[in-house]
């Protein structure tokens, strides 16, 4: 018998044998039973990989093992999501080159990835910043202008000082930078957009139709943010210049008291009086230094000025007072509401302040209640003129309809989502393939022409004067030819968000070395990936953009599918002592301490095992003791003496009932209860001297998804030369899933005292007679007159006494 277990042996042996025979790449020519298994790939901006990498790719691979012993051809390939701002920060941190910092730290990623012992594609790695693969992020680029979806315009945007780029609204986060935590302000810039809101109908219907998780759904649902109303068209009193509203509630126009422009407002300039002018321009300048949470929180009291003018209201004709003030921001809808204090808080809580009037026009049930509370709900309308009595779902379509035969405005369906804000102000990214010439305008770069290539030759730094890109400190880069009239042109010096690079990785993989485009259109039957892992918390970043980019490319006709991701799967978080792990609480884990003492077996199967995958657990460096007592005890268990007695039934109903749950938990990805069953399996035969082969052969294929290494060696072991994932995974009888014996309680006067354990088939008469001679029972009924004994088949029995 083979006692000893060398983990570092048996997984080194085993990772070379894996790499030798080729055998994690699969048939890409074969589609017929195809499973594309991917996980997020990992940011090279650090030089490791944390414990939060392996909570995503250790428990994604056993499922992709899984469905390789299920029959199927698992694709799993990795790479690296390698651009971006913490990439360029680490390198000038370190005072080298971002090139040759994020390669150094993909050299060393990809080796701990090895030693998780994953069954990785490294045929078709895939590294964002490689010349290779940013072409194809431009080529990317110049189609969505092509097709209109990309386009540039001068905007305030949110402004990182400290990282010295714009953000995305998506990557502000309650007034704050997603990454340095600073305070981020807004500046007026000339800026890149993708029109993802052209795409904002489809990608929330098709949400409906999507394997993934009901959260992350409302999430993209709430970004989005569906409201139908009404455009409704004022008109400033003394110019006539038009100023459009959108509102929900066209059937409060009545209450309408004062209207209201967000400081950005380009009307604001030409309508304010002068006697008020310098106190809007000071306001203005103020409302600068505030973050749109800051200025759009419930809780903030409201701050406005006048501006000198009147708008008129085009149902009844009155003229209300124009405002400015912060609480309405130039992103969303108009930048300009008509404000109802009676129907909404916030104008309510202004109202008040500034001693603006108040008309109540809804009402809960058609009286009047005064101007001294509000009410957002439906109702009757009441002080509405013509409208007054009538419901106000029905008031709504009525000042639509007169909207419409005034010419004022209709109905409207808007949305909260903005475009995509594509421009960062960084060295480490993709470059624009655009230039800028004097005579032709802006000019893409044609295809042909491709890659515009990073420059090389720059001193990188955190900051750079007053250039606001680092590549317009660039000469080499920065000057070229037209590609139109060969004029002397100016190249854009922005370079793209990541997640343009992301957005489209997915359809690389398959083909990550083709030279002809950026994916080859006659290996789409891979496509799309089939489940997709990895943390929720981009759910209205990477996810939504890469749901654009997909409904883009097959509009333009490269692609035959709507969506890029069928099933989602979000894993958990890892906690230490109960609290996020972090640098500066001194809690984080080294996963390669670990897998030095224990291996990467048993490392994996802890992550497993410590809680639900998508809930996460709480790291105890003692736990995995546990798991490493369980392994060894697998170890002597798989390399016990052949039993040559056929095995008992109810060892068989063991086997069959550990398949069952084991399959089915593994499909439902639920590691832990797997795992659970398992060591249940381990410790029913813990006394046997010996086993039946066939026993140990199934034990060996059930645990292989979870701990590949050792369940190799122990298959080879165990008399076989191939490997244990060419095996079909086991299958159970369900017979054997039966039970033969049932617990039934049994209850005196109706209060449990007590159980018995019965064939399932039992006699009545036969029951109540077991039931009778159960110790504790026979002592509440001794000596007393059994009135009636109820028996509920396969339940329990109830015995009534006095």
């Amino acid at each position: 018998m083979t006692l000893e277990y060398s983990f570092k042996d048996i997984e080194s042996k085993w990772q070379e044998k894996w790499e030798i025979s080729g055998l994690h790449t699969p048939n890409l020519t074969d589609t017929e039973k195809k499973f594309y298994n991917l996980t997020m790939f990992s940011y090279p901006s650090g030089d490791k990989l944390h414990i939060g990498h392996w909570y995503n790719y250790g428990p994604a691979d056993t499922y992709a093992r899984f469905m390789k012993m299920r029959g199927y051809n698992v694709f799993q390939p990795q790479g690296f999501d390698a651009f971006g701002l913490p990439a360029e920060n680490y390198a000038i941190k370190h005072g080298v080159h971002p090139s040759e910092s994020t390669q150094t730290n993909i050299n060393t990623m990809r080796k701990q990835l090895k030693s998780i012992g994953a069954m990785y594609d490294w045929s078709n790695e895939v590294n964002t910043s490689s010349v290779a693969y940013y072409r194809w992020t431009q080529w990317l680029f110049l189609k969505l202008y092509e097709m209109g979806l990309a386009y540039q315009k001068t905007a305030p945007v949110n402004w990182c000082p400290s990282c010295s780029t714009v953000l995305a609204n998506e990557q502000v986060k309650e007034g704050v930078c997603d990454r340095c935590k600073d305070v981020v302000t807004k500046k007026h810039l000339t800026q890149w957009f993708f029109k993802i809101t052209d795409y904002a109908e489809e990608l929330l219907q098709c949400l409906d139709n999507l394997d993934w998780p009901e959260k992350t759904k409302q999430m993209q649902r709430n970004w989005i943010g569906k409201s139908t109303g009404a455009s409704i068209i004022f008109k400033e009193a003394e110019s006539g210049s038009e100023i459009e509203v959108f509102t929900t509630r066209p059937d409060t126009i009545y209450g309408a008291t004062y209207m209201v422009l967000a400081p950005e407002h380009p009307l604001l300039s030409q309508i304010v009086s002068d006697d008020q002018q310098q106190e809007v321009e000071a306001y203005i300048e103020s409302s600068k230094k505030k973050s749109e949470i800051e200025r759009t929180s419930l809780d903030r009291e409201k701050t406005g000025v006048f501006t000198g003018a009147f708008a008129i209201n085009p149902i009844n004709n009155g003229n209300i007072p124009i405002w400015v003030a912060d609480y309405v921001v130039i992103s969303y809808g108009t930048g300009a509401i008509m404000a109802v204090p009676s129907g909404d808080e916030r104008d309510f809580e202004f109202a008040e302040k500034y001693n603006l009037p108040i008309i109540e026009v809804v009402s809960k049930d058609g009286k009047e209640y005064g101007n001294d509370h509000c009410f957002s709900g439906y109702g009757i309308a009441i002080n509405s003129g013509q409208f007054s009595g009538k419901k106000t779902e029905e008031v709504q379509q009525l000042i639509i309809n007169q909207l419409v035969e005034r010419k004022c405005g209709g109905k409207k369906i808007q949305y909260k989502l903005h475009d995509w804000l594509i421009s960062r102000q960084r060295y480490w990214g993709t470059p624009i393939p655009v230039v800028h010439c004097k005579a032709c305008g802006t000019v893409p770069v044609p295809a042909d022409d491709l890659p515009v290539l990073l420059p090389e030759d720059m001193e990188l730094s955190t900051t750079y004067g007053d250039e606001l890109s680092p590549l317009a400190t660039s000469e080499t880069f920065l000057h070229t030819s037209c590609p139109a009239c060969n004029g002397s042109v100016t190249r854009d010096a922005d370079t793209m968000d990541t997640f343009v690079c992301s957005s489209w990785y997915y359809l690389r993989y398959p083909n990550a070395e083709y030279e002809k485009g950026p994916f080859d259109p006659n290996g789409l039957d891979w496509l799309p990936v089939d489940c997709y892992i990895g943390g929720s918390e981009h759910a209205t970043m990477h996810l939504l953009y890469a749901r654009f980019i997909t409904k883009a490319l097959r509009d333009g006709g490269y692609l035959n599918f709507d969506e890029p991701f069928t099933k989602l799967y979000h894993q958990g978080t890892i906690t230490k002592d109960g609290a996020k792990m972090s640098k500066s609480r001194g809690n984080t884990v080294s996963p390669d301490e670990f897998i030095e003492r224990y291996g990467s077996d048993t490392f994996r199967a802890y992550l497993m095992f410590m809680g639900p995958f998508d809930e996460g657990g709480d790291w105890n460096d003692k736990g995995i003791t546990g798991i490493d007592r369980f392994l060894k005890k697998v170890w002597k268990f798989c390399n016990l003496p052949d039993s040559q007695k056929d095995p008992e039934k109810t060892d068989l109903q063991v086997v069959h009932k550990t398949i069952q749950s084991v399959r089915n938990n593994l499909e439902e990805m639920k590691f832990n209860t797997s795992i659970s069953r398992l060591m249940e399996f381990i410790n029913h035969f813990n006394k046997n001297e010996e086993i039946h082969r066939d026993i140990k052969q199934i034990f060996i294929k059930l645990l292989a998804p979870v701990t590949p290494h050792i369940a190799e060696e122990l298959w080879q072991i165990n008399g076989n030369d191939a490997s244990v994932f060419l095996e079909n995974y086991p299958d159970y009888d369900p017979t054997l899933c039966i039970d033969d014996h049932i617990t039934i309680a049994i209850q005196v006067n109706g209060k449990l005292r007590g159980s018995v354990e019965v064939a399932k088939d039992i006699e009545k008469e036969n029951l109540l007679s077991e039931a009778r001679s159960n110790e504790n029972v026979h002592s509440h009924i001794e000596g007393k007159q059994i009135i009636k004994e109820i028996v509920v088949p396969q339940r329990l029995v109830n015995f009534v006494v006095k």
